[in-house]
């Protein structure tokens, strides 16, 4: 996926290749899929084999350097990914965010200690500091950090103060949203939920509250109800691609400012967005493959916030989906040395890659999903994230 210098997110290269889903002018009702269901035990069984499983084969030491640790980009690594000339800071904050999830479900002082090696590789292979020139990146690692110290204990907060300046300054009053990145014209959704979600998080609900309104006054198509990926201001110039994981995003941030303010317009819009998002983006319950590269992260992050809707709201379809597509994602993995490896699609048999690739690189340094999908970090995480929300759901009686 292309960061290219025309300002226009590096999501509509998977638009082009076909990824971006189509906005459905007459949404046709899921039919609700046969769950079976999993024991607190099993969840947490499966949720621990999908950690074990990432931790073999993609974590290490940064360099060699202890206290420090970092995933590779594929698995198994060509000999520059595994030396972490190439790397994805956002995907390595869905790392800590999910190493979070599992010392949460797991607690030990061992992952604890291993989030806050985490964070100490991303600052070390990041060279200059904690930020870059992305917002929607830095807010993704804000947020992993916020949860980390509130919920562990694990504390960064030079990295927070350095992030939270950083999305200060991508707010534009004039239009009510934050920067894709530096320098940009471009106000996406996959920005401005995680920053509102924050926002919420740091107790500003007003901000929070004012992004919200963005999202379903500038970016809900009002055929579908889904939210697009962004605007171009001035000229409010649409990028009309739809993304699982801006569903997921926006649900969120409803959900986080309904669970603070008690307002009932911020439930009505989650649970909208949520049936919406059922309908469009699941085939038979289960939330709809994207692909690999940054693709492979959008099932699993749209999992993560249903599973805060669903026990947030009590929202039995965010539920619902989260379930069954644990269950898909389960019953399709492939196994290697008794670990689970996920596909693409949660609903078809996933395959095991034999050998490492050379990828092509795009555009500043970007590079693209692996010809074969299944070798890349980010769709390993989706289905890592789903199987701790999955499990979340499980021990909520959800």
């Amino acid at each position: 996926m292309s960061r290219d210098r025309t300002g226009v997110s590096r999501r509509t290269v998977l638009w082009a290749a076909g990824v971006g889903a189509a906005v459905a002018a007459s949404p046709v009702p899921v039919a609700a899929a046969p769950q079976t269901s999993t024991t607190v035990v099993e969840s947490a069984r499966r949720a621990g084999l999908a950690e074990q499983a990432i931790m073999a084969r993609h974590v290490r030491p940064v360099w060699g350097l202890p206290g420090t640790l970092l995933g590779v980009t594929a698995w198994p690594p060509s000999p520059l990914e595994e030396v972490f000339e190439e790397w994805d800071y956002w995907f390595q904050a869905h790392l800590v965010d999910c190493a979070t999830d599992a010392a949460l479900r797991a607690p030990a002082p061992e992952r604890r200690d291993r989030v806050a090696a985490l964070v100490r590789g991303i600052r070390t292979r990041n060279l200059t500091g904690w930020t870059n020139q992305y917002y929607d990146d830095m807010t993704w690692l804000l947020l992993a950090l916020e949860r980390a110290d509130r919920t562990l204990g694990v504390g960064f907060p030079d990295g927070i103060g350095d992030l939270r300046a950083a999305s200060a300054e991508s707010w534009n009053p004039d239009v009510g949203a934050v920067r894709w990145r530096v320098g940009s014209d471009y106000y996406n959704a996959c920005t401005n939920a995680p920053t509102g979600i924050a926002s919420a998080r740091f107790g500003d609900l007003s901000r929070a509250g004012r992004l919200a309104d963005f999202l379903d006054t500038r970016l809900r198509d009002n055929n579908s109800g889904l939210i697009v990926d962004g605007v171009h201001e001035p000229g409010a110039r649409l990028e009309p691609a739809v993304y699982s994981y801006n569903q997921g995003t926006a649900i969120g941030l409803e959900a986080e400012l309904y669970s603070r303010t008690d307002t009932p317009e911020y439930r009505r819009r989650a649970t909208a967005l949520i049936a919406a998002t059922g309908e469009q983006m699941t085939d038979n319950g289960v939330i709809r493959g994207a692909g690999g590269g940054d693709g492979g992260l959008f099932m699993g992050i749209l999992a993560r916030y249903l599973a805060l809707a669903a026990i947030t709201l009590r929202d039995t379809t965010a539920a619902h989906i989260v379930h069954a597509s644990a269950q898909a994602a389960w019953a399709n993995r492939a196994e290697v040395d008794g670990l689970p490896l996920f596909g693409t699609d949660w609903s078809t048999p996933a395959t095991v890659p034999e050998q490492p690739e050379d990828r092509t690189r795009l555009s500043n340094g970007r590079i693209a999903a692996s010809a074969t999908p299944n070798r890349d970090l980010s769709v390993q995480l989706s289905g890592w994230m789903l199987l701790e929300a999955d499990h979340q759901l499980t021990a909520a009686g959800l």
